[in-house]
């Protein structure tokens, strides 16, 4: 086995685990809607809940994604081509991040949080 297609099967997993991701986090944010519209609880609460449980999904997704990207190009021989197709792609990614962490927190990435991040203890 080639080093190129070792390194496009190590993109084919990252890229499979990325979209694993998505597709499961998706289910279980969608299940646990339902669960919590069940017991009654307020139906704009439960949506504002699965739309962040839903970004974070889909934000941990897309890192996946781009990484299996980085991977596959700069691994491997690297044309003016692909790196211009891999930066586009990045771009593309990476606005959707901020997109998705300004929706999940309600600030931008480089702001400060006025409230002490809950997920630091663990």
């Amino acid at each position: 086995m080639l080093f190129d297609d070792v390194i496009e099967k190590i993109g084919m997993i990252i890229d499979a685990a990325g979209v694993a991701i998505i597709a499961v986090g998706a289910a279980i944010a969608a299940v646990v809607a339902v669960i919590r519209l069940a017991k009654h609880t307020a139906g704009a609460d439960v949506y504002r809940q699965f739309r962040r449980m839903l970004a974070r999904t889909v934000l941990l997704g897309l890192e996946l994604l781009v990484a299996a990207d980085i991977v596959r190009t700069v691994a491997v021989m690297p044309s003016l081509n692909s790196v211009a197709v891999l930066g586009g792609i990045v771009i593309i990614r990476t606005f959707l991040s901020f997109s998705l962490e300004l929706e999940i927190t309600g600030r931008w990435p480089w702001q400060k949080s006025n409230t002490p991040d809950v997920d630091s203890s663990a």
